[in-house]
């Protein structure tokens, strides 16, 4: 944690979107922190390398030969060293001093695996309202964390543990891209680590508004895909039997659902069931994406309590030890 050199580097994902990234990379390389910035080129078949390499030479660039989608991050976090690594895609950078912010989080609170940034939006710097979800998240708060523990997070306002993402596999193969980042927030919780949103921490956010074609469709299909993998497998085949149903008048559930079962097969090889106080959580979660009132959300029950101590068992004097 002492060691010299940056604490936080950051690890930009990006395909053939060469003036965006260019933006992206002014705001990065300076900020005061001056962290190192590796950029994972996803096979752009436009300028984007010559870009980088003519505008920002102190950028490293990791060529991809396929386009590998969210898998990009993981290989970007394998090629940095700092250890602490924050995110950001090619529309999107951090506040001035956020990523000091997030090093001293992260140093002050060593079971902290992932903290989730306030997400400002655009030149207004609007609020994004996943903000507001993640304030009122119904898991609560652990004492060991600097904020309330979440399973959701965005991943271009995202700082994580290099240890603990590595640990935990990093984002999925089968996701591919499109909502990734809810299936990592359960292996991250169900190795021991905890996963916080720290408004203190911001990043800001520049989403092209145009339309992104089929992406309703994929992250329905990663959501459920999700749920194969680590949820029980009645809510897989209700959530499954609702999609189908709902497939033969919705075209984007149609694809959806083509979607998981091509993959499905793969789902429940590569299956593994949350633990309980895990999935409690999860099912803490669905609620609130139910929009369940406020105050009938379940208090913090005796498997959270029960989460926290297992957690400062296994934890204890060691936790230092997974920051590699």
């Amino acid at each position: 944690m002492n060691a010299p050199g940056p604490a936080v580097g950051v690890v930009v994902a990006t395909r053939d979107r060469a003036e965006r990234l260019a933006t992206t990379l002014e705001h990065l390389t300076a900020l005061p922190e001056r962290p190192p910035v590796v950029v994972v080129d996803n096979d752009s078949t436009d300028h984007t390398r010559a870009m980088v390499a003519e505008r920002f030479p102190q950028v490293r660039v990791l060529g991809q030969p396929v386009n590998r989608g969210a898998l990009a991050r993981n290989d970007g976090v394998r090629a940095i060293g700092t250890p602490y690594v924050a995110f950001s895609d090619d529309d999107s950078w951090w506040a001035p001093g956020s990523l000091s912010t997030a090093a001293d989080l992260l140093n002050a609170h060593p079971r902290l695996g992932l903290l989730a940034a306030q997400v400002r939006v655009g030149p207004a710097e609007r609020p994004d309202p996943l903000n507001a979800t993640l304030t009122a998240s119904p898991i609560g708060r652990a004492g060991d964390l600097p904020g309330p523990e979440v399973l959701g997070f965005l991943a271009c306002a995202a700082v994580v543990r290099r240890g603990a993402f590595l640990e935990a596999g990093g984002f999925h193969p089968l996701i591919f891209f499109g909502g990734e980042e809810t299936l990592l927030a359960y292996d991250l919780a169900a190795m021991g680590w905890g996963v916080s949103y720290c408004p203190e921490v911001v990043a800001h956010h520049h989403p092209d508004p145009a339309p992104r074609g089929d992406r309703t469709a994929v992250v329905r299909r990663n959501d459920l895909l999700g749920c194969w993998l680590r949820r029980p497998l009645p809510l897989a085949v209700r959530r499954t039997a609702a999609l189908l149903a709902e497939a033969g008048r919705d075209p984007e559930a149609r694809a959806a659902l083509r979607g998981v079962l091509a993959r499905l097969p793969t789902a429940l090889w590569q299956r593994r069931p949350l633990p309980p106080w895990v999935e409690e959580a999860a099912r803490r979660v669905d609620g609130q994406r139910a929009d369940e009132p406020a105050g009938q959300r379940p208090a913090r029950t005796r498997h959270g309590r029960r989460h926290e101590k297992r957690h400062e068992q296994r934890r204890g004097k060691g936790a230092v030890a997974h920051d590699r």
